[in-house]
């Protein structure tokens, strides 16, 4: 694809913000939580890989050489299935009581599966050494 690389790059840098975005509410506890905020709950930062996923994501999608972009097929891969996790995680129903799921949960697997895609069509020209 022409494009894969600036669409995974938009990608990676909207996984970014979507952590700062609201993911899920808990009623019972009156919390809002977060890729990066979690209080009163014991999921941590749950978007605090995906952050740095992303990122590393990020530098291989601008790196032209052949190993950054195989690389980022498998730094992609983790990224997609933390970003799974954290959706099963977070969004299931815990003692009976179910979570209300926000738009960044959502946001997050649809962006997270767009920087795998992206990362399975690199735009890299090979040099050939000699003729065949």
């Amino acid at each position: 694809m022409k494009y894969s690389q600036p669409i995974g790059v938009i990608a990676a840098l909207g996984i970014i913000g979507i952590c700062f975005l609201p993911w899920i509410y808990i009623a019972s506890i009156h919390t809002t939580v977060t890729g990066l905020y979690a209080e009163g709950t014991s999921f941590g930062k749950p978007g605090l890989l995906n952050i740095f996923f992303s990122a590393l994501s990020l530098i291989f999608f601008l790196i032209p050489k052949v190993w950054s972009k195989r690389a980022n097929v498998f730094i992609a891969t983790i990224n997609f299935a933390w970003a799974l996790r954290n959706y099963i995680l977070l969004a299931g129903c815990l003692a009976g009581e179910c979570p209300e799921k926000k738009v960044g949960l959502y946001l997050l697997l649809l962006a997270s599966l767009i920087v795998l895609l992206m990362s399975f069509f690199p735009r890299i020209t090979i040099e050939s050494k000699g003729e065949v």
